[in-house]
Formats: structure tokens, C-alpha cells, sequence
């Protein structure tokens, strides 16, 4: 079951092409904050606190891939991560995201290609919200983990559906990289009708 939605995230989810969700995004931005905070939505929060776990504060540079509005941004800077860089596919999103002053550099990329960083460039990845129904599979965490140093997290939100669908089997059949932790599942918005759950990985090459 994938779940049942409305508006903008029923919409989203019943993408079929990654330029087809970055327009939807892009009409989305302006009022993504607010719904997702009335929707009681708990990626980012949940991927924070693994992030915290596995990596020193004060460690950086950390990329938040799939950053969207940039709800992580704040809260990175907090924890003590500097320097904090995020990517995402909409410009709409990013827009709202550059706005918050959060992010050191944002870049206008799509997940599951080719990403224009070095090996081992980022301390540690996060990516919350990103693996999910009609967005990115398991095509997207190869390059996550390369762009990673060696000994640090990629932390990933993944929707059950999809983890049970072969990405679990895929992950653990990865070279390069080793899942440390992994949460019990859990509802990603409590306030929206017809989640899915979502379970939470931590990642670190080696």
C-alpha cells in the first residue's frame, strides 16, 4: 500500500519523472513550511538526531540532500555542523531555502545522477523525505556514499513500501558501506491521513 493523499503531496507522490516533481515543488514552496509542520512531520527531526549520533559536532562540511525549503538548515547550524551545503531539484524550494540564510552553498541537482563533488568530500550526508513513493530509490545512495569520507554517515529517511520493495536487500548488498543503525518504523506526519510509515538508516563508509 502507498498510502492515499491530497493536494500537493498526493500530487507529488503520483509523479512519474523528476522534472514533473520539480515542478510541483516548485508550486508547492511557498506554503510547504506551514503544511508540513501542521502534518506534525517528523523526518527531519528523527534524521537530526542519528546525524548527532555519528558525527562530532563541529564536524563539516555536511550536504543535505534533497533539502528542499531548508528545515534542516537551522537546526544543522545549531547542532554545531559548519559548514552546511544542500541540493535539491527545485528552484522553488531552493529559493525559499537561500532565503533562510542557513546554507553555505546550494546547488540545483538531481538525486539518483552523477553529482559534481569529489570522493569523500562531506563529513556526513543527511537526506530526509527524499526516499520515497515517487521520488528516489535506491539509484540515488551510491553517489551519497562516494561524495562521503571514509568512516563518516549517510543518514537516509525511507518509505517501508520501497525498503520492502528491494532497497533494504539492495542496500545491504552495496559495496563500500555498512548500515550501523536502523529505527523501528515509524509514522513520517501523524496529522496526515494515509501515511505510510517510514524507517530511518545510518550508513557509514568504509
Amino acid at each position: 500500500m502507498a498510502g492515499q493523499h491530497d493536494g500537493h503531496l498526493g500530487a507529488v507522490y503520483e509523479a512519474k519523472a523528476p522534472e514533473e516533481v520539480a515542478a510541483l515543488y516548485d508550486g508547492w514552496a511557498a506554503t510547504y513550511d506551514a503544511e508540513m509542520a501542521k502534518a506534525g512531520y517528523r523526518h527531519p527531526a528523527v534524521g537530526l538526531a542519528l546525524l548527532s549520533r555519528h558525527l562530532p559536532r563541529g564536524a563539516g562540511p555536511v550536504l543535505d540532500a534533497g533539502c528542499g525549503t531548508g528545515l534542516l538548515g537551522d537546526w544543522l547550524g545549531i547542532m554545531g555542523f559548519a559548514p552546511v551545503e544542500g541540493l535539491d531539484l527545485s528552484e522553488g524550494m531552493l529559493a525559499v531555502a537561500r532565503a533562510k540564510g542557513a546554507y553555505a552553498r546550494l546547488h540545483r541537482l538531481a538525486l539518483g545522477r552523477a553529482l559534481p563533488f569529489a570522493d569523500g568530500e562531506f563529513a556526513g550526508v543527511i537526506s530526509t523525505g527524499v526516499f520515497t513513493t515517487g521520488h528516489v530509490g535506491i539509484e540515488g545512495v551510491p553517489e551519497l556514499v562516494r561524495i562521503t569520507a571514509l568512516g563518516g554517515p549517510v543518514v537516509l529517511t525511507v518509505k517501508t513500501t520501497l525498503w520492502e520493495g528491494g532497497f533494504g536487500a539492495a542496500l545491504e548488498a552495496l559495496g563500500g558501506v555498512r548500515v550501523v543503525e536502523r529505527t523501528e518504523p515509524y509514522v513520517s506526519m501523524p496529522g496526515e491521513a494515509g501515511t505510510v510509515p517510514s524507517l530511518a538508516v545510518v550508513l557509514r563508509r568504509v
